[in-house]
């Protein structure tokens, strides 16, 4: 019988292995950028056409590579930092496994020019499907230019994988950005199609933050150093007002390396805890140093995620850190000892104190309580005082709880739905369910989930089947955004016209919003769709949503009644008949329930009946 196991020919195992390292074009992105970074560079160019499918380069002045040195970096596990497995927990560079030039050539056409101070003339060379089609001296800057042209051209059921061009250039602005806010020391530019997205010069840490996130942040960012002998945490967390209702301008560095880390996340929440609505997220850049042999970073193919040896250490710090910085700024909360200006004005305060006056004060007895020794605890008798008048005092005090109560009964505003004689009431308890009568029994609402259902039926008719329809402004609002929500926002704009929106481009990354759903507040217009980029930006992760969906997913959840919002009799009313009008009234979109049903024999139950 034949043998059937047999070694993959060299370029499909490197086109396999590059699967793990190349998933789309922002992969090589990041991995040139930081091998830029690794090679000393101090101007960094990044060079994007069609979103990267037909164009990724990379422009470095770093050290170069010797010609020798440049045909050895595409061979898989060629790398110069690492001699010894001693070395993998003493790692201080960005790249290290020496997967990544190997990955590229695996999958695209890749053209490199780099050259050495030292060397009169530079190297060329290029590379189809992990071959080396020419290589050549040429004339070059000191420094290394690498182009990776057409990813995935022998690879065509992968490139048909990859998403529109707004959604990878999204991607590809996110690990731009990731690596340029950890080196503030280098100039970094990011070009797309001919147009310059990123010109960021050199500076400190809280210069990139700001050329980065938007000039909103200069007066808004808190600073934190905090140093230890096993770890320092720098960088700044955004005032309250930065808190968003989605987790928005968040990140975490590790001796310069951009993490994700949900647990560390948590460390800061919780040091915010009492300052921002529970619903909000602080905005942060923090930086960690620590020995490299404290944390695992070869746990996953693009070092995202890594391992410290004590977690736990690690979120004490942080959550401590922040509150410091809190404290020290004035940023947690304090009373206002500051004497309001209409105080004043006042009589009391604006008149002399006459003689008189003076007399009447010295000889009352609330004055003689503080003036006299061992009086501070002392107590003017009075006719409730008197022992035998407790039980009038506990009468009178039963008395009050009572009409507190009929009171508050009152103020529910019980409601009759079609009348007095229908047999459907509703009640509104802590703003947030609605109370109704049902059949043998009552259904308690959560106004928001059924709010949320609602509006996800409307927007999805909306989006497949009825255009919403659109009222123009008559003042056109302007929107101004960072290149990473421009590029999100261009590949929104044709399906929010679909739910009502309007909006065109305006140059480079500004937008003008010409038309809205009628439904939609007056002078709310740019807040809406700010807070949808960022509802979309981190909906979910899950693939298994379409564009689309996530689009009409975060509308209905933004355009509802929120929990803790009065609403009116009529309003009552008009959401629980509109729930009921669709097939699936009892979940929400996201699968939570929308009200919950007790049944009459259940509630004789719990009272043993």
């Amino acid at each position: 019988m034949q043998d059937i196991i047999q070694l993959l020919p060299d370029n499909i195992a490197n086109q396999i292995a590059a699967g793990e390292v190349i998933q789309r074009p922002a992969s090589a992105v990041k991995e040139l950028l930081e091998n830029a970074v690794d090679a000393g560079a101090t101007r960094i160019q990044l060079i994007i056409n069609d979103a990267g499918k037909a164009l990724v380069q990379v422009i470095d002045n770093g050290k170069g590579m010797s010609e020798t040195d440049a045909r050895m970096a595409f061979e898989r596990h060629a790398t110069s930092k690492i001699r010894d497995i001693e070395d993998l927990f003493r790692i201080k560079t960005m790249g290290f496994r020496g997967e990544a030039l190997a990955s590229i050539a695996a999958v695209a056409q890749v053209t490199l020019k780099t050259k050495r101070a030292e060397d009169e003339l530079g190297t060329l060379i290029n590379i189809e499907n992990s071959r080396v089609v020419n290589q050549e001296p040429c004339a070059t800057e000191v420094g290394t230019s690498i182009s990776m042209k057409n990813l995935f051209f022998n690879v065509p059921a992968r490139r048909n994988f990859l998403k529109s061009n707004a959604a990878e250039m999204r991607h590809i602005v996110d690990e731009f950005i990731r690596v340029a806010m950890a080196f503030p020391n280098i100039f970094f530019s990011l070009s797309a199609n001919g147009q310059e997205l990123f010109h960021l010069e050199a500076g400190n840490h809280k210069q990139r933050i700001v050329q980065i996130l938007g000039s909103t942040y200069t007066a808004r960012l808190v600073p934190i150093q905090e140093k230890t002998d096993y770890l320092t945490i720098s960088g700044f967390i955004g005032k309250p007002e930065t808190a968003r209702k989605t987790r928005g301008d968040q990140y975490f560095f590790v001796n310069n390396r951009f993490i994700k880390s949900a647990y560390l996340n948590h460390a800061v929440n919780a040091a915010f805890d009492g300052i921002i609505p529970k619903d909000s997220f602080p905005g942060y850049v923090l930086y960690i140093d620590l020995d490299p042999a404290q944390i695992d970073i070869n746990v996953h193919p693009t070092k995202q995620e890594i391992k410290f040896e004590d977690e736990k250490i690690i979120y004490a710090f942080i959550q401590a850190a922040v509150k410091h910085a809190l404290a020290q700024f004035s940023i947690a909360p304090s009373l206002d000892f500051s004497l309001n200006a209409d105080i004043q004005q006042l009589d009391a305060v604006s008149k002399p104190f006459t003689n008189e006056q003076q007399q009447a004060t010295v000889s009352s007895g609330l004055y003689q309580t503080f003036s006299r020794s061992n009086q501070a605890h002392a107590i003017e008798p009075t006719e409730k005082s008197k022992l035998g008048d407790w039980r009038d005092f506990f009468k009178q005090s039963s008395i009050n709880n009572l009409q507190s109560e009929k009171q508050q009964i009152t103020d529910s505003r019980l409601i009759r739905l079609g009348g007095e004689d229908s047999s459907k009431s509703f009640l509104q308890i802590n703003n947030t369910y609605i109370l109704l009568n049902h059949l043998s029994g009552f259904l308690l609402v959560h106004q928001q989930l059924a709010h949320e259902r609602i509006l996800y039926e409307k927007y999805s008719v909306a989006m497949h089947k009825q255009q919403v329809a659109t009222q123009q402004l008559l003042f056109p609002v302007t929107l101004d955004l960072t290149a990473a929500d421009a590029a999100l926002l261009h590949d929104m704009i044709s399906d929010l016209v679909q739910i009502g929106y309007v909006v065109e481009p305006f140059g480079n990354n500004s937008f003008v919003i010409q038309g809205c759903p009628a439904d939609v507040v007056a002078g709310n217009e740019k807040n809406t769709i700010e807070l949808l980029i960022e509802q979309f930006k981190h909906f979910s992760s899950d693939i298994k949503y379409s564009k689309r969906e996530k689009l009409v997913r975060c509308m209905a959840r933004q355009q509802s009644v929120k929990a803790g919002q009065s609403l009116t009799d009529k309003e009552m009313e008009s959401l629980v008949s509109d729930l009921f009008e669709y097939i699936t009234p009892n979940v929400s979109p996201n699968g939570s329930p929308t009200y919950i049903e007790f049944k009459e024999d259940y509630l004789d139950r719990m009272f043993g009946k």
